[in-house]
């Protein structure tokens, strides 16, 4: 049914369930997984909401978030590996976390795409936006969402 998952996390728990599910998922259909966690980099200017900081400490804070987001998912490759499901641990920087999704889904050629979503409604979405919905809507590669 399917080959390779892509599951999107940030380390949180409720994507946590997401990978979860993954892996039984990716378990019970023999599917690789791909485990993909983006960071961004530093906001540079006052109007991207960050403080005016020496380049050093930019990289030394972009280094630290690209460690975090390494071992979130270097603990789903873990967890994988104690179910005996293959999975690769990526990262990918960029500010636009829809669109990152859905550019590694195309790279690695994934099946599906899992992500969870905190199911806001109203103007909480509005205000907060949804890199799950952005994903639903733009994405050419079915995607599983859980809440």
């Amino acid at each position: 049914m399917y080959k390779r998952i892509l599951v999107a996390t940030d380390g949180s728990k409720l994507s946590q369930a997401a990978v979860e599910h993954t892996l039984k998922l990716a378990d019970a259909t023999g599917a690789e997984v791909v485990a993909l966690k983006v960071v961004p980099r530093y906001p540079q200017t006052y109007f991207e909401g960050g403080m005016a900081l020496a380049n050093e400490e930019i990289q030394r804070i972009e280094k630290e978030w690209q460690e975090d987001a390494q071992a979130v998912v270097n603990a789903v490759k873990a967890e994988g590996q104690k179910r005996a499901v293959k999975v690769k641990a990526t990262t990918v920087k960029s500010d636009l976390i829809a669109e990152a999704v859905i550019a590694a889904a195309k790279r690695h050629k994934v099946d599906l795409i899992v992500m969870a979503s905190h199911g806001r409604r109203g103007l909480k979405r509005l205000l907060l936006g949804s890199e799950t919905q952005q994903v639903l809507t733009h994405s050419h590669t079915p995607v599983l969402v859980l809440r």
